[in-house]
């Protein structure tokens, strides 16, 4: 398969602005179809303006967008039909049954007969909503409002399904039953997970984008990202030593970046970051011994997504 065949969607020089207010800002990334990838922000950071455009919501400013080779500015109608889409606020009529809506869902998207009453029995099944379909939507829990939104966003075999906000608001239980169904549609559609909820995204997706002001500013798998960041680990440590030797010896120990300490009452402690995967707690005890100091506490923190996203967006 070619390269130009394996990619789903191109997002080239992408910007949007509302009069003065440039949202979203020179956005460059691809997605390879079949995979799900993750687009982290925090609230405001152009995540949902950036999706809006890709469905054909509303127009950009400058740029260029294709969907399976598709130009949204030139075939709009093709590209919809390509896409499912759930926003975070759920499009749901809640006086409806959950099966008139979904016929009335499949009817807009030109499902007709049998074809339609087959879509609606696999989204029973690939949604869990085999024993709702008689059930009044506004009755609904929030997990089975999400499992609708999810059907109507399904129901016309899209290659490309844009979740955003799929897990707001639901319960612990909830969510992991919508991460499994996610990680289950993934195995066949090309998916984009919008979140600012980075532990639902890192056990989701394969590959990450976070986005800021507009901007993306980072972009890998969660890993790659952390490592990106100065280090895969932290370690802390409780040390009754001079701070300044304390400090000196710490920061020759192979692959570590930095170290910091505070000092009270002639204890230190110490937080460091080593740019190493392996555990060096030992060569740390060793120089604390070595130098004849009281170690009373020592512990490895591995750096976590939330860290990363942290150094990313703050300001």
């Amino acid at each position: 398969m070619s390269q130009k065949n394996s990619i789903m969607l191109e997002v080239k020089d992408l910007n949007k602005k509302y009069g003065e207010f440039h949202a979203v800002k020179d956005l460059n990334f691809q997605i390879q179809k079949g995979e799900v990838l993750g687009f982290l922000g925090p609230n405001g950071a152009g995540k949902t303006t950036t999706m809006r455009i890709i469905t054909c919501f509303i127009p950009l400013t400058s740029g260029s967008v294709t969907v399976d080779g598709l130009d949204i500015r030139l075939h709009d109608l093709d590209i919809r039909k390509k896409i499912g889409y759930l926003p975070e606020s759920t499009p749901l009529y809640n006086d409806m049954l959950v099966a008139e809506y979904l016929a009335f869902a499949g009817e807009l998207r030109g499902l007709k007969g049998s074809i339609l009453t087959k879509r609606i029995d696999d989204m029973y099944q690939v949604c869990g909503l085999g024993n709702m379909a008689r059930r009044q939507i506004g009755k609904l829990s929030k997990g089975y409002r999400q499992r609708v939104g999810l059907a109507q966003a399904l129901l016309h075999n899209p290659d490309l399904l844009i979740l955003d906000e799929p897990t707001s608001g639901l319960d612990p239980n909830q969510i992991i039953e919508i991460r499994q169904l996610i990680k289950n549609i993934g195995q066949e559609k090309t998916v984009i997970y919008c979140s600012h909820i980075l532990s639902e995204v890192s056990a989701t997706c394969s590959r990450i984008l976070i986005i800021n002001q507009g901007r993306i500013v980072g972009a890998g798998t969660p890993e790659e990202l952390i490592t990106q960041r100065g280090g895969t680990s932290r370690y802390s440590m409780r040390v009754k030593a001079d701070k300044a030797s304390l400090v000196t010896k710490l920061n020759q120990i192979e692959g570590v970046a930095d170290v910091a300490a505070s000092e009270t009452k002639g204890w230190c402690d110490v937080h460091a970051s080593v740019a190493r995967s392996e555990d060096i707690g030992e060569e740390f005890f060793k120089c604390v011994a070595a130098n004849g100091w009281v170690l009373s506490e020592l512990k490895r923190d591995t750096v976590s997504l939330e860290d990363v996203f942290t150094q990313l967006t703050r300001g």
